[in-house]
């Protein structure tokens, strides 16, 4: 039987999908697959000054990517004014709410002449306004009285209602502030368990104060997930670091290895594994389990992450997976014999990279009639040796006598003349790999070699002798 365990992710269009909230997703979705519950995708559209449909895009396109699946949505607040009508309403005919026509210049004003805290002093809460142009409607609060949050990480929460105003929940032009559209929102979709982030525990009582107003039977369960901070355990911050999920899918990283790193951003299984399938996850999420700390979002560990899942692919997945990084170069055709060499040299670079977007750098020179080697190239590593020059002459003899060009043999033809000459494979791989790729790193030289073929390699050891003659005149 399906439970009736209702989560919901109700994220704001206003940029870029942070990978906070991604974080809270996920954990929401865990939950919800867990205990065989329903995930409903809602979105925060009423503020029109900040929300653009980009954003609704940018959302659904990253959850998806990330394999987040909703059963429910995604709902639009923008699409249910109706109902927070009618909560308004019943607001004000309880008397729980009041019309406020008070400027911000007035409330603080009043509040440096009486000396007390800065804030709104109630003012308006027995006049009985009407409604008049410019007029919010604001919650009474209960007074005396205390509101206590029962947060599933965080433990018992305790807000005095004398450090609580009576808050906003209409503004002047008639929009529902979100603390009212979500509690709302929540009721009307049974929403059972609230688990968001750290950020909202504020406006929890006030959350909890309207459920209550409304006539909730029985208060969702609340759970704050930590704060994400960098390195110098400041809270991420799009200004400052980078933090939008839409970047890290344009840098080549994969969705299974963020969302593996991202479960862990506050939690751990109990043991020391870090690295799961989503099975895994869902089996051995536990709210209980998660920190009340802050968590440290550490790109250098998720990179890391990003390099094993990398590697653990089948090769034809890595193929695949880079397909739409090598179609941004112009070099990238796709016909049937770049995809047959592509696929040749996949296995070699995909033990190589942590990145998908660090493919094209690796393997460009196999798909270009030319390539380019850097000034700084020529000078620090064909200039600067003079037995470069020597190398690339005698190698290109050698590799032109060569009746089979297979790697095996490029291997053992350049090994005999280490030994000839007296150096080590490194000193004489040197300034051939850079008179072949224009490039220091790369897949294995001698297989690289073999799929560049006997001309294409020839020409350019050529190329490269000229350039070193320009350089040596």
């Amino acid at each position: 039987m399906k439970s009736t365990l209702r989560v919901r992710f109700a994220p704001s269009p206003t940029g870029y999908f942070h990978v906070g909230g991604a974080r809270t997703a996920l954990y929401n979705w865990l939950i919800a697959r867990k205990a065989g519950g329903s995930f409903i995708l809602r979105i925060e559209d009423t503020d029109d000054a900040r929300n653009a449909e980009e954003w609704v895009d940018g959302i659904v396109s990253a959850l998806t990517w990330l394999g987040i699946s909703w059963d429910e949505g995604p709902y639009r607040q923008s699409e249910r004014s109706d109902l927070y009508a009618q909560a308004i309403a019943r607001l004000i005919d309880e008397g729980k709410a009041y019309w406020c026509d008070c400027t911000r210049d007035e409330i603080d004003k009043r509040a440096s002449e009486r000396g007390g805290p800065p804030g709104y002093d109630g003012y308006c809460r027995e006049r009985n306004n009407p409604r008049a142009s410019g007029s919010a409607l604001r919650f009474k609060i209960p007074r005396p009285g205390q509101t206590v949050v029962h947060d599933k990480i965080r433990g018992d929460v305790v807000f005095d209602h004398e450090n609580l105003d009576d808050f906003i929940i209409v503004k002047s032009n008639g929009s529902p502030l979100f603390v009212l559209a979500n509690v709302v929102d929540d009721m009307d979709m049974k929403i059972s368990y609230i688990l968001r982030a750290e950020e909202h525990l504020p406006t929890t009582p006030k959350a909890i104060l309207l459920f209550q107003a409304l006539g909730a039977e029985e208060l969702p369960v609340f759970a704050h997930v930590p704060v994400l901070v960098n390195a110098k355990r400041q809270k991420l911050s799009k200004r400052r670091d980078r933090v939008a999920v839409e970047d890290y899918r344009e840098l080549g990283y994969l969705a299974s290895a963020m969302v593996n790193y991202l479960v862990l951003l506050g939690w751990s299984p109990g043991d020391d594994r870090e690295f799961m399938r989503i099975e895994e996850m869902i089996e051995l999420f536990d709210i209980d389990q998660v920190n009340h700390s802050p968590a440290f979002f550490d790109e250098k560990k998720m990179l890391h992450f990003n390099g094993v899942y990398i590697r653990e692919l089948p090769v034809d997945d890595f193929v695949n997976h880079c397909l739409p990084f090598l179609e941004s170069n112009e070099w990238w055709s796709g016909s049937v014999k770049q995809l047959e060499v592509f696929s040749k040299i996949a296995p070699l670079v995909q033990e190589r990279v942590s990145l998908l977007t660090e493919v094209s750098s690796m393997v460009d020179f196999l798909f270009q009639p030319e390539i380019e080697i850097s000034a700084e190239l020529v000078d620090s590593v064909l200039r600067k040796d003079p037995k470069s020059s020597r190398i690339i002459g005698d190698i290109s003899n050698i590799y032109l006598n060569l009746s089979e060009f297979k790697a095996e043999q490029l291997h053992d033809a350049t090994r005999s003349y280490c030994d000839l000459v007296e150096m080590p494979l490194r000193k004489v791989q040197a300034p051939i790999r850079v008179a072949l790729t224009g490039s220091k790193v790369g897949p294995p030289l001698f297989e690289s070699i073999e799929l560049l073929g006997k001309k294409a390699t020839l020409q350019r050891l050529a190329l490269a002798s000229e350039l070193i003659g320009i350089h040596n005149p």
